[in-house]
């Protein structure tokens, strides 16, 4: 009886797990470039004394989902979507380097580009810092390009050039401030074969229908084990009835 409720317990543990990855990723169905959390419910043995045939089901991450996600159009110079594989450098809050797929770049009023999180994108000397401009433009291959202020089209001139990055994804982890670190904590190479887009950005690529469908499942299944939690205390009343008319 303890036994059962031990394992519904567990059970009923690990699916609340579970939702609390799936709430993360609904959340974040609107961020741009986010990509999804991947978890499973992993057999793990229990170890002690009983049978070795005894195992629990715990709710492990196993990754993220790397699928590009729907481009959205805006038309805005400083937004930029990358195409296919590869990541965009930034400087983490740790001073070290991190990379995002998220595009919506910002201008610092002091003229540092960076990310929407305010961290300075890398370029070929480290953060870009831009001076006061008529208009920036950034190119395929990441070269950001400006029009000094008065000047005309034609005075154009290539500044910089945003650090592209198309490291193996199994030596990439994700840290606390949602970037994605190498996880030997170095730098990834940079990469001629990763372009942007200008003018468009990479929405995030949760499926909202297909979460939500996995939520009222995973709520199923958490409702049948606080049903076996409620069974077995039953059975453990009508028992110590039992016992007591004895």
């Amino acid at each position: 009886m303890d036994r059962s409720i031990y394992v519904a317990m567990t059970g009923a543990a690990q699916i609340l797990r579970s939702q609390d990855a799936l709430s993360h990723d609904l959340a974040n169905a609107s961020t741009v470039g986010f990509k999804s959390e991947l978890s499973a419910f992993r057999s793990v043995p229990v170890l002690g004394e009983g049978a070795p045939s005894r195992i629990n089901a715990v709710a492990q991450g196993i990754g993220q989902d790397r699928r590009q996600g729907a481009t959205i159009h805006t038309g805005r110079a400083l937004d930029v979507a990358v195409q296919g594989a590869g990541w965009i450098a930034v400087q983490a809050p740790d001073g070290g380097e991190a990379y995002t797929r998220a595009g919506d770049l910002q201008l610092t009023a002091d003229g540092q580009l960076t990310d929407a999180s305010g961290n300075p994108v890398i370029g070929n000397d480290g953060p870009i810092s831009l001076p006061d401009s008529a208009s920036i433009s950034i190119g395929r291959d990441g070269t950001v390009s400006t029009v000094p202020l008065g000047q005309g089209p034609d005075t154009q001139a290539t500044l910089d050039r945003i650090r592209l990055v198309d490291p193996d994804p199994a030596q990439l982890v994700q840290g606390s401030d949602g970037l994605l670190h190498m996880a030997d904590g170095g730098r990834a190479p940079a990469s001629d074969e990763v372009t942007l887009a200008a003018g468009q950005l990479e929405g995030s690529n949760v499926d909202p229908s297909g979460e939500l469908v996995r939520m009222i499942a995973l709520s199923r299944q958490y409702d049948m084990q606080v049903k076996s939690i409620k069974s077995a205390e039953d059975d453990a009343d009508a028992a110590n009835k039992l016992l007591q008319a004895n």
